[in-house]
């Protein structure tokens, strides 16, 4: 591309003193979780969430287990103002969930803040100013000592008044915009924050170092915030706090390696949506961390549902290949895929191991709530014979002999091709039924009756046969082979039983059985055929039957 020089790196690295993160490898607990999904996630919306979708949206939140959510900017619009009143005045809140209320640090607007949380059995007051060279040069055209003068009055304001009025409220801090700031300045701008609010572990307060814009690789950010972590005073009385965004994809890679470096908390939204290219999702970082064998505090059990109430009251979507989320991250359409993830179902089912280690499936999909059924194995024409087997299976309980599954496969992936889509479950019946079950065309089975004599059996065929009821008559060694001896002779041809296989259908009516027979012509190709019965030794017959029309055919 054109014009590259234009661009610089805008952040700014700290000495390489600070990389002892980098000899962790993996979050060894869940961080304290805020969603701002009603303020940043709010605020992003093409059409913002009315009273009542906000409150509903509370409500799941608080279902999936936040205990701090930040509610909004009370001073921003009479909505945010009334959605804080309402939740207050109506005790919504639950005892151990926190709001959090945003203010910039303006007189006036934090005044008013204060109104509309007054009354609240506890709130975190998100006090933010900006900080870096871009917006300090450009847009507010002041020095550092002037930055730093806006802080520190805002937060002696929200000392004062949170005396006066006697609430019980924490405080946080964010400098804005933290990675466009000198980190030497983000420190000393921090630390007169601190000064003025001097926290204690009994009484803490939140420092909040957003990626208000993506400017750096991950490993930048997490170095900066063990620069912070290590040199910020009154730690034992901060939660270093983390609101990463997602500009150049790597939201979720920031947190992770920020929570590596010492943080302790981790403001996001669910899905990750934010302004621009989003907030951190949260639903991803909690779910990676789960699969590492770390218990998130959220109960993402049932995600679909959370899908379904985001996307209404949102008007966002979640892309089907979302992480976790979307409808098709636990979807194989590859063969090699299928074939595998079918073999490692079976190996579960016959091993007590309870590590899961499936092939492809880094989270089983019934922990969200997923159907391994509707989920897993999806079938078009790229799809493998182990996965048609398998989804036949897990759907219908017809468990197809490992030599006709190429047979069955061909056939279906060849479906699939023509119609140039994916083939449902039932449609994937559809065409095992059509092909091969209980076929009756030219040849129909009515009854069948047998008798045991010397040397062998006897039977007697009820069929019609292109229309004509006809009665056979033949012998065998066994049921099966009388039936087949009576077809031959009169159809004049000539094959040999070369598989028969039979089970009870897992799925659906106790009492059915399923036979599978495959034949091999003059032409020495096998031919398969399916029957299914309430009686066995019927759908013995049918099966056989059903291949012999195949053959003749």
């Amino acid at each position: 591309m054109k014009n590259a020089a234009k661009y610089k790196p805008l952040y700014f690295s700290v000495s390489d003193n600070y990389c002892k993160w980098v000899q962790k490898d993996h979050i060894e607990k869940a961080p304290i979780w805020c969603s701002v999904d009603l303020r940043d996630g709010n605020q992003a919306l093409i059409v913002p969430m009315s009273l009542e979708e906000k409150l509903e949206f509370f409500k799941m939140l608080v279902k999936v287990g936040f205990k701090e959510i930040e509610i909004g900017f009370p001073a921003a619009s009479e909505t945010e103002y009334e959605f804080c009143r309402t939740l207050i005045e109506k005790n919504l809140i639950p005892d151990d969930v926190t709001i959090q209320v945003l203010t910039q640090a303006r007189e006036h607007i934090i005044k008013k803040t204060f109104e509309a949380i007054k009354g609240c059995k506890q709130a975190i007051v998100h006090l933010y100013n900006s900080t870096s060279v871009a917006q300090r040069e450009q847009v507010f055209k002041k020095d550092k000592d002037e930055i730093v003068k806006i802080a520190v009055e805002g937060a002696e304001l929200l000392k004062r008044l949170t005396e006066e009025d006697g609430g019980n409220y924490r405080f946080e801090y964010s400098p804005e915009s933290f990675t466009g700031t000198e980190p030497a300045f983000a420190l000393e701008i921090c630390n007169a924050v601190l000064d003025v609010w001097k926290p204690t572990p009994e009484w803490t307060t939140i420092i909040n170092l957003p990626v208000t814009v993506e400017l750096s690789m991950p490993h930048i950010y997490a170095s900066q915030i063990e620069y912070m972590n290590e040199k910020m005073k009154y730690r034992d009385g901060v939660v270093l706090s983390l609101h990463p965004h997602n500009d150049r994809g790597t939201g979720v890679a920031d947190t992770e390696l920020a929570l590596l470096a010492g943080a302790d908390r981790v403001e996001g939204t669910l899905f990750g949506n934010g302004e621009r290219t989003g907030n951190v999702d949260i639903v991803t970082l909690a779910l990676n961390m789960y699969t590492h064998g770390v218990d998130p505090k959220l109960d993402f059990s049932d995600i679909q549902s959370l899908v379904e109430v985001y996307e209404r009251v949102t008007r966002m979507k979640v892309y089907e290949r979302s992480p976790y989320a979307g409808k098709l991250v636990f979807a194989a359409f590859s063969g090699s895929h299928q074939d595998a993830i079918a073999k490692g179902m079976v190996w579960r089912a016959t091993h007590s191991d309870p590590q899961w280690t499936v092939p492809y499936l880094p989270i089983d999909p019934k922990d969200l709530g997923r159907e391994y059924e509707a989920d897993v194995i999806r079938i078009n024409s790229q799809s493998g014979k182990g996965g048609i087997g398998y989804l036949l299976e897990q759907s219908y309980g017809i468990r197809i002999p490992p030599q006709m599954r190429e047979d069955v496969g061909y056939l279906v992936k060849d479906v699939s091709d023509h119609l140039h889509k994916e083939l449902s479950p039932e449609e994937v019946y559809g065409v095992l039924k059509e092909n091969y079950i209980n076929i009756s065309d030219p040849i129909e089975f009515l009854e069948v009756h047998f008798k045991q004599e010397r040397g062998g059996i006897s039977t007697e065929l009820i069929l019609n046969i292109n229309g004509e009821h006809k009665i056979l008559r033949g012998k065998g060694n066994g049921r099966l082979d009388a039936v087949s001896n009576a077809l031959k002779e009169f159809m004049g041809i000539s094959y040999n039983i070369s598989t028969y296989e039979e089970h009870a259908l897992q799925k659906g009516s106790n009492s059915q059985a399923c036979a599978y027979v495959a034949i091999t012509g003059d032409d020495d190709e096998l031919y398969w055929g399916v029957g299914i019965n309430d009686d066995i030794i019927n759908a013995s017959v049918l099966a056989l039957i059903s291949a012999v029309n195949r053959y003749n055919h």
